[in-house]
């Protein structure tokens, strides 16, 4: 893994977290490279059930770091061509990747914010299932401050999460809401005071549940929001048939039948 993320899995659930604390955990080329070489590993491990993605020290993300990214210009002849270019797995560009391969992720993905999380930070957030904030943390779709639109997967996001009206305000605007208003415009799920511990607590509890069950659970609600609702009822059957007589499925109705702690199998 990069320097710049480091990965704890302890039974089933991995602990990544952006580590650059002097900057912030600022976003360069190394934080970028990091997060999706990390969400990219991560998919292809079947041990792992849930993620808890923070950042150490004193922030979540500042968001980008434009020094880098200037010297990274002066090198290259502009930074710009830099964040655009294709990965060669899924839609997005280098930059968005950062924020959408947490999306992609066959498991639940918990962000657990405190401090701030600015710009491209906040997109990065957005990218997991759920996040769990402390009060007094400080997010904003700040890009309008630099001139500039949220390009790193944030609209695609945002427009599912809050209404149009508000998600318009804050990308106009730039302006800073504190934990507790992010939760109260849907941008958060819920505050914490200790939200790396909540996040935690919340993915070992989702580790516990039939991983295929979780899986499947992901697929279809990312799906509800952009399929029609033929296309999502037809989903829906097909998953839950290929969940019924399974062996994990099996395991859940025995467990609870015998008042027993599951033991599953990894997903193949």
């Amino acid at each position: 893994m990069s320097e710049r993320v480091t990965v704890t899995v302890t039974a089933g659930v991995a602990d990544v977290r952006m580590s650059r604390p002097d900057k912030m955990n600022a976003l360069d080329q190394a934080m970028f490279e990091g997060l999706v070489e990390t969400g990219r590993a991560l998919a292809r491990d079947k041990a792992v059930r849930a993620v808890v993605l923070s950042g150490e020290g004193r922030a979540f993300c500042a968001g980008l770091d434009f020094m880098s990214f200037m010297n990274m210009g002066e090198r290259r002849g502009g930074a710009g061509p830099a964040l655009v270019e294709r990965t060669g797995e899924g839609p997005a560009n280098r930059a968005q990747a950062a924020a959408w391969v947490w999306r992609e992720l066959p498991v639940p993905v918990i962000a657990a914010v405190h401090g701030v999380a600015f710009g491209g930070g906040l997109q990065v957030a957005l990218g997991a299932d759920i996040r769990i904030v402390a009060p007094d943390a400080q997010l904003s779709v700040m890009e309008i401050k630099w001139g500039l639109v949220p390009d790193m997967a944030g609209t695609q996001i945002l427009r599912h999460l809050v209404r149009l009206d508000v998600a318009k305000e804050l990308t106009f605007t730039g302006r800073i809401v504190s934990g507790t208003e992010a939760v109260q415009l849907g941008l958060a799920t819920r505050v914490s005071e200790t939200p790396h511990e909540t996040a935690t607590a919340l993915a070992r509890d989702i580790a516990g549940k039939s991983p295929d069950a979780i899986r499947a659970g992901k697929r279809l609600l990312d799906a509800s929001v952009v399929v029609s609702p033929g296309d999502g009822l037809l989903l829906e059957e097909k998953l839950q048939l290929g969940l019924i007589g399974t062996p994990n499925q099996l395991e859940a109705v025995a467990a609870n039948m015998q008042k027993r702690p599951p033991a599953f199998r990894d997903p193949e």
